[in-house]
């Protein structure tokens, strides 16, 4: 199949849903599909560019998010979109919907993920638990955008169960963003800096919606804060609030965007793994610490898909529950026995999500998009 990815930003590998467009564009061509991408940044072999799309006042909240959004410019699109067999639409701003417009018009299948959680934007301007927005943007992203399709990628039971709740119609195909295969169960000797400590790593973007802020809480309140080091891996619009208050442990956390291969690395010297956000479409940093071994201390949150990861309850804590997160924490360093086994039986969880087996899910849905519009597959 020839298939079109259009997406805002593709080049800067700094966001969940870039990093997942960059796997599954990779591993469509390895199983033999060509792909090209309509994004901002530079045109190359492969890759439609379009100018960015500024938004006064907000453009550095944007960018602190690791995200920029895109300029439509219809006659890169026409031309991308003539070359596909399908299109698929990533995000629901304008490159997106003026995309849309455009495959319709020339006959081409098109689908869409939804990879944008509104609380992820509520977030931002304090306001993740006024319900009415919320609900508010997911029919505003259904009216202007999601309804036009037969098929929608949703990584995710939960968000699919949302999506229905707010009225989507469309045939929801739930299928995980997927994890590359090298995330396996590894360890490895800690550096000088980590040895003789107990380590908590935490991935993911350093803002409200996380809750950095109430996973050193729940360390400060363990029995073992004392041989704890905290990893955070990732950046965001919170580093300097997440510091301050990491400061405040006896060992302060070390704050850092790592690459893969890097992560890996941490992954294998880590001792437990936690994720304390409040609001989650899948979370596939999660899904790659367990899969490397780190048995995982998740907020039993209902805005967010990670608490169906959790093997059993020792996994899940009292969402925004300092004090029931430091249990979990301790109940794991004082069992290190239960926790090695448990690492083995969640290395192997993690095989569910590879990415070629989701792969094989994705080309399932736009064979059967190019069916229905009655194109040769």
């Amino acid at each position: 199949m020839k298939i079109l990815l259009v997406i805002d930003q593709f080049d800067s590998a700094n966001n969940g849903t870039t990093i997942s467009a960059k796997r599954f564009a990779e591993t469509l061509v390895r199983h033999g599909n060509e792909v090209r991408v309509v994004s901002t940044g530079e045109k190359r072999d492969g890759k439609y560019a379009v100018s960015e799309l500024k938004i006064p006042f907000f453009d550095g909240l944007i960018k602190s998010q690791g995200m920029q959004f895109a300029r439509p410019n219809k006659a890169v699109l026409r031309e991308a979109i003539a070359w596909a067999d399908v299109v698929h639409f990533l995000m629901p701003f304008a490159l997106g919907r003026v995309g849309r417009r455009i495959a319709m018009r020339q006959g081409v299948p098109c689908t869409a993920a939804f990879h944008v959680q509104p609380e992820n934007i509520t977030s931002s301007i304090g306001m993740k638990n006024a319900t009415a927005v919320n609900d508010g943007i997911y029919r505003y992203f259904n009216r202007k955008f999601y309804h036009y399709f037969d098929h929608i990628h949703c990584p995710s039971r939960f968000i699919a169960s949302e999506m229905k709740r707010h009225g989507y119609r469309s045939q929801l195909h739930v299928i995980s963003n997927g994890i590359e295969n090298d995330f396996c169960y590894r360890k490895m000797p800690k550096t000088p800096e980590l040895e003789g400590k107990y380590v908590i790593l935490m991935i993911g973007r350093l803002s409200v919606e996380k809750r950095q802020d109430l996973l050193i809480e729940g360390i400060r309140r363990s029995r073992h804060c004392g041989e704890i080091q905290l990893i955070l891996a990732g950046q965001g619009p919170k580093l300097h609030a997440v510091s301050r208050l990491g400061a405040t442990l006896p060992n302060p956390p070390i704050i850092r965007f790592y690459t893969k291969e890097e992560l890996k690395d941490v992954i294998a010297m880590s001792d437990l793994y936690v994720h304390a956000a409040d609001i989650e479409i899948e979370a596939i940093s999660c899904i790659e610490a367990f899969a490397g071994g780190l048995v995982p201390v998740i907020a039993n949150s209902p805005r967010s898909a990670t608490p169906q990861f959790a093997l059993d309850d020792r996994s899940l804590f009292h969402a925004g529950n300092a004090d029931d997160l430091a249990k979990k924490i301790d109940y794991w360093v004082e069992h290190p026995k239960e926790k090695a086994e448990m690492e083995t039986r969640y290395a192997q969880h993690g095989r569910a999500y590879c990415i070629d087996a989701c792969v094989d899910q994705i080309e399932e849905m736009f064979r059967e998009s190019i069916r229905e519009a009655g194109h040769a597959v």
